[in-house]
């Protein structure tokens, strides 16, 4: 009698917490199921940064590709939503220094505004005035490996914030 008691007395929490309901909502069951066509648009570049909007815009294509939840169009006539930014800031400094108070390691900093919005109702699915990323990179004595680590630092920051981006997008947050 008392082991049938014991194996209750564990039992009915253990079902209670299993049977909550409690989950991760990551596969955008939020987003009308009628969203399927997205359209990256440019980027905006209001940094000096050369190039950027472009590594961004291609590494938002590839994370939307990734994540297999919407199919990628062409042009924003062809879409049901369409994922819109701008990159406001692209800052670096340094992270640590050599014996001889020379930078060792530098870190770039990438704040964005970002939208998703679907095309048909015009609501906003998704957006963040402030989205920022940041990512370190080695420091040479030569100035040319210095940069080309520094573009390395970029590339790998856009992957990084398109996937983060697309994580909240899927999750609501």
């Amino acid at each position: 009698m008392m082991k049938k008691l014991l194996i209750f007395v564990l039992l009915i929490p253990s079902l209670l917490v299993l049977g909550c309901g409690y989950h991760f909502s990551g596969g955008g069951e939020h987003i009308d199921r009628a969203v399927q066509d997205v359209f990256v648009d440019n980027f905006d570049n209001r940094t000096t940064e050369a190039n950027i909007e472009n590594y961004i815009r291609n590494s938002f294509i590839d994370q939307m590709r990734r994540g297999s939840r919407f199919k990628i169009v062409s042009s924003k006539k062809l879409s049901d939503a369409v994922l819109t930014g701008s990159i406001n800031r692209i800052d670096t400094s340094h992270v640590s220094y050599a014996a001889t108070d020379v930078a060792k390691e530098d870190r770039v900093t990438i704040t964005m505004t970002l939208n998703f919005e679907e095309i048909k109702t015009g609501k906003v699915i998704w957006t963040s005035e402030n989205f920022t990323g940041k990512e370190e990179y080695t420091v040479s004595s030569s100035t040319s490996a210095t940069e080309t680590e520094r573009k390395a630092a970029i590339r790998n920051l856009s992957d990084d914030m398109a996937e983060k981006a697309y994580r909240s997008i899927m999750s609501g947050f």
